[in-house]
């Protein structure tokens, strides 16, 4: 006998999505025509510092029929058309959050047509006429942060200053001041700028060298806690990537995260570090670097992209981007998830192939030499002690 009984699944930690993405504001209280270009009007300025959205829907239709554009029409529920300049997509299934959130996930903010969707933060625009509209959507202001004045209104409505017992300590603007309005959203993407944790890369087998690569001591002390302590100078938390059977051998002190992910190698740390805490970005950094110092990692924090999936070395032995010194964003985490579905576990492969990653060249390429084999150890050798010569004028 079946039990009909629900059980729960078990707790994960959410990402801090609202309906569309992480930075999302409903704009009500007025015509759809000035929601839409006052969005416009937001949009073409911050476009070009941040990728933004918009969500809104269609209008003046009445009751004529409309058409499907192109195969839809011919039977087809999705058709996507490769244009010149853009890339369109049309479905016929119909949307929800779950898949708001999957194709929103990569913007830094998207705006949207409170008369016809919700959204995690409001705009409220003070119109005389949709004031009565305004009114019957009070229920949808949890979280408003801008007030706007339409060039009809003076004063905030009473039943808005009764709705938001706060609604002085808000910022309040004319709808045309587009200067303050674009100050206001772009300061709250720059605090909304996700926390940065480090993990260092110590779970794997090193079978090419023989040894555990994560306890060579290259620095006087073993090379995952010579990494965790220089990342510890960078970022706000740090821990130390292992699997299960490795966390009795972590040193006191040393925060780690098993992998939760199993059998998927570095791919799988950093999908388990997200699990963990999916709204920090992540620093990720290998073991098997010995020549890597604090003044490389420094410079890829300090032009780190947060508006990128992730910002990252471009490898001088291929030119390629170099996977594992890399500063992965909490928007790349439903893109690693997205490439593990497709049979993929390569994060090397995952920044090849989207757009939006920002690869820096190394002020010093040497740092980012790894050492797989016991020849690369002695290499490896060999360019510290030189580097610490030079250092100490001999």
């Amino acid at each position: 006998m079946i039990s009909k009984e629900h059980h729960k699944h078990n707790d994960i930690a959410k990402p801090g999505y609202g309906f569309f993405c992480r930075n999302e504001w409903a704009v009500t209280g007025t015509t759809c025509r000035n929601i839409k270009t006052l969005a416009a009007s937001i949009i073409e300025v911050m476009s070009g510092s941040y990728t933004c959205g918009y969500a809104d829907a269609e209008h003046n239709k009445g009751e004529e029929q409309i058409e499907l554009p192109g195969m839809l029409a011919h039977g087809a529920t999705t058709e996507y058309m490769d244009e010149i300049n853009f890339q369109q997509y049309h479905f016929t299934i119909s949307g929800n959050p779950f898949h708001f959130r999957q194709f929103f996930s990569g913007m830094d903010m998207v705006l949207v047509n409170g008369n016809h969707h919700e959204a995690k933060a409001q705009v409220i625009i003070i119109d005389e006429i949709k004031k009565e509209s305004l009114a019957k959507r009070l229920k949808q202001l949890t979280n408003v942060q801008l007030i706007l004045l339409a060039d009809n209104s003076t004063e905030v409505f009473d039943f808005v200053k009764e709705a938001l017992p706060r609604w002085q300590q808000l910022p309040i603007y004319k709808l045309n001041d587009i200067d303050n309005i674009v100050a206001f959203f772009a300061e709250k993407i720059q605090q909304s700028i996700p926390v940065l944790n480090g993990l260092v890369l110590a779970g794997g087998k090193s079978l090419r060298m023989g040894y555990d690569k994560s306890r060579a001591d290259w620095h006087g002390k073993e090379q995952k806690y010579y990494m965790a302590d220089l990342l510890g100078n960078i970022c706000n938390d740090v821990f130390i990537s292992c699997r299960e059977e490795q966390q009795k051998e972590i040193t006191a002190g040393y925060k780690y995260i098993t992998d939760s992910f199993i059998g998927l190698g570095p791919y799988g740390a950093v999908l388990s570090a997200f699990r963990e805490r999916p709204d920090a970005g992540w620093y990720i950094v290998a073991c098997d670097l010995p020549l890597l110092d604090s003044s490389t990692l420094q410079y890829l924090e300090k032009n780190r992209n947060a508006s990128s999936m992730a910002t990252t070395f471009r490898s001088p032995h291929d030119n390629l981007p170099e996977p594992l010194i890399t500063i992965w964003e909490p928007r790349s985490y439903p893109v690693l998830l997205s490439f593990l579905s497709q049979g993929f576990t390569c994060p090397r492969k995952v920044l090849m192939n989207n757009s939006n990653v920002t690869i820096l060249n190394a002020p010093e390429p040497a740092a980012l030499k790894n050492v797989n084999t016991p020849g690369d150890a002695e290499d490896a050798k060999r360019m510290i002690n030189e580097k610490k010569l030079i250092q100490s004028g001999s």
